[in-house]
């Protein structure tokens, strides 16, 4: 028994987390009051499931636990293993994730653990298992992607353990069951055990669970519920919501909400949030220490794991989305404390937010492709990136918010007519007060520039990039932002600003993006697009911008744009050209003889010093990955969306994520060794 099950079970009762309580006030009436209404206000947006879709999902992940042993057992005897351990090598599916801390919603995934023995190698789960899977008649779709863009039934991670079988009451808890396994296992193993210990660190699960529904439902409608665009991600929100339990073990929902809005608008970030002591362990694993990383002393809202080996969930978060977070704390704690006093009700904590007229300044990214295939690789990869664009944002001198908003929506047809699919994400920006009267010039140009090639350069190694890719970043003001959403975005959010949210049922629904995290009333406008002719798109070439190449100002009549909005910093470096890839044509650039011409003169790309960032790529394939689309230093543990052992049939996935070292950033060496590139640039000017 390892050291950590003894300080488990050795763990004094009723003392939970590094302090003691700050409040073991029993609830009172009105809390339950409180808390009923709570419960009543959230039924409205599908968070809680009925029996019969909990009863499906225990069939399922049954049929599933029964086919991986059986896969287990067959692969045995294929590799002439004794029949005594054949018949006894077990293996066995956990689950993790928000199923496992029973907050899982209407239609949700469920995250699960595949267990196997030492005889099964990372190359059967992606063959042999695929292969048998595909066999199913309840399989309606079985695909291997790297990439969660849709609403599966199970997401499946790998781990192979250093034993030669896996009996059904295997504790994950015991830090032994991580020896002499590779990285990419480890971390496959922690999602469970990591779930598993959040459950113990808490004082009462059913205040928990309740809490955390809310602190979700709230976090998705306020856009701020998105690990891969640099906010949080469901497990850095359980921990956060765990520790409020810890701090008041024994208050219900409603107190633990505006609790948590409470200590979080005031912590003193970055200090880190921790649910138990870091520990040390005999297998010497890296973990989260300041002390002895120095990337760690970076991070700007670091939120511990609970499991070894310890490490940030929050590395992603930048200054810009921590601000955003923090801002949605104390208008959650003056909210809630409304609602305690009766001068509210819990509708108004589930407002959505009104991105769209929170800032004057916008960025518009697009991302496009001619085939619904190619741009589902695509955008997986470009969101994947763009908090490398809010970095590179934030270190404009001027720029003091780069906000990225979650949801992504489908471009107006209207104005991408010859881009096939197109994907669009906005980015708010606040910038700095000039001390002066003088007009200030901003440019924007190099942090896009230098996204773009990143995604490029990244698309090039992975060999997606497909001839009609494009990234497009505009700026635009506030007032031409109706060129670009759905017909009725704007005003629908404009009219709930002063409505009763709880009047609106058909807008209630958390409708997943294709990120799969975030919630917008405006979803179910989708096929519906903002009517636009010559006239109206000539009104755009008024934007406070200018185009130039990187060393001279090109001159750009309206008559000489076309159907776009505003002008646009993009194209890939010549190194990852795509064969009769053309770029946007507002400035008449165009592909020749493998060079992009503008006016008859090419410039050399500037070099790129963009700091490196985490990675995590992603893209999609319809098959097994072979050994050159899947190094065998891929890390980050392979995941598979599975749905497929149930009445109906689902569709079953497998999900790999590649390592950042497989893949050049930024910083890395162009493809080639003499890129010339065209540089337009996004300029604006500021009134002081």
């Amino acid at each position: 028994m390892s050291k950590t099950v003894r300080r488990v079970q050795n763990q004094p009762q009723g003392h939970y987390g590094l302090t003691s309580p700050i409040s073991l006030a029993p609830p009172t009436d009105k809390d339950h009051i409180h808390t009923q209404k709570l419960i009543e206000a959230m039924k409205p947006f599908g968070v809680f499931e009925d029996q019969e879709e909990l009863f499906h999902r225990t069939t399922v992940l049954g049929k599933l636990n029964n086919f991986v042993r059986e896969w287990i057992s067959e692969l045995a005897e294929s590799k002439n293993l004794p029949p005594s351990i054949t018949e006894q090598v077990g293996g066995k599916i956990f689950t993790f994730g928000s199923y496992r801390l029973g907050v899982h919603t209407k239609g949700s995934d469920i995250d699960a653990l595949c267990v196997a023995p030492s005889h099964v190698e990372r190359s059967d789960f992606f063959q042999s298992f695929f292969e048998k899977l595909k066999n199913l008649e309840e399989v309606k779709n079985l695909r291997v992607k790297y990439s969660c863009k849709r609403l599966e039934l199970i997401d499946l991670v790998f781990a192979k353990l250093s034993l030669p079988t896996v009996s059904d009451d295997l504790d994950l808890r015991d830090d032994s069951c991580l020896k002499s396994l590779d990285i990419r296992c480890i971390r496959s193993l922690n999602g469970s055990r990591v779930t598993d210990e959040i459950l113990r660190l808490v004082p009462n699960l059913e205040n928990f669970r309740l809490t955390l529904r809310a602190v979700k439902l709230w976090a998705k409608r306020r856009g701020v519920y998105s690990n891969i665009m640099g906010f949080l991600g469901g497990v850095s929100w359980a921990m956060l919501v765990a520790r409020i339990c810890q701090l008041y073990p024994n208050a219900l929902a409603s107190t633990l909400v505006n609790k948590f809005f409470l200590i979080f608008s005031k912590w003193d970030w970055p200090k880190p949030v921790l649910l138990k002591h870091l520990e040390e362990s005999f297998l010497n694993l890296p973990v989260w220490d300041p002390r002895v990383n120095p990337s760690d002393r970076y991070h700007v809202m670091p939120i511990i794991t609970p499991a070894y080996p310890q490490q940030n969930s929050t590395y992603n978060v930048s200054v810009s989305t921590r601000a955003v977070m923090v801002e949605e704390f104390q208008r959650g704690l003056e909210v809630t404390d409304e609602i305690l006093k009766g001068k509210s009700d819990w509708s108004k904590l589930f407002e959505p937010l009104n991105f769209f007229q929170k800032y004057k300044h916008y960025i518009v990214l697009t991302a496009s492709a001619f085939t619904e295939e190619h741009h589902l690789n695509w955008i997986g990869l470009v969101e994947s990136k763009i908090r490398v664009l809010v970095g590179n944002l934030e270190r404009n001198e001027f720029i003091t918010i780069a906000h990225v908003q979650p949801q992504s929506f489908p471009g107006n047809k209207d104005l991408y007519k010859q881009s096939g699919y197109v994907s669009m994400w906005f980015l708010g920006l606040v910038f700095k007060k000039a001390e002066s009267a003088v007009k200030t010039n901003v440019d924007l140009t190099h942090g896009i520039q230098s996204f773009t090639d990143t995604v490029y350069r990244q698309a090039s190694a992975l060999n997606i990039l497909k001839e009609g890719m494009k990234i497009e970043a505009t700026y635009v003001k506030r007032k031409q932002l109706h060129y670009f959403l759905p017909a009725g975005t704007l005003q629908k959010r404009k009219k709930q600003r002063v409505s009763d949210i709880s009047q609106n049922n058909s807008g209630l629904q958390c409708k997943r993006s294709s990120l799969g995290e975030s919630c917008s009333d405006g979803s179910k406008d989708r096929d519906s697009r903002t009517p636009s002719n010559s006239s109206s798109l000539n009104k755009i070439s008024k934007l406070d911008i200018s185009t130039a190449e990187t060393e001279r100002l090109v001159q750009v009549s309206p008559t000489e744009m076309e159907a776009t909005v505003a002008l646009r910093a993009s194209g890939p470096p010549i190194g990852c050209t795509i064969p009769g890839y053309n770029t946007v044509c507002q400035l008449r650039t165009c592909f020749v003889q493998g060079q992009h011409k503008l006016s008859g003169t090419l410039i050399t790309d500037p070099k790129n010093a963009s700091p490196k960032q985490h990675y995590s790529p992603t893209f999609k394939v319809s098959r097994p990955p072979t050994s050159g689309e899947c190094p065998q230093k891929a890390i980050d543990g392979e995941k598979a969306r599975r749905g497929g052992l149930g009445q109906g049939g689902f569709e079953v996935v497998l999900i790999t994520r590649l390592s950042s070292k497989e893949l050049p950033d930024s910083s890395s060496p162009v493809p080639t060794n003499s890129i010339r590139i065209i540089k337009r640039s996004i300029k604006l000017t500021l009134n002081g």
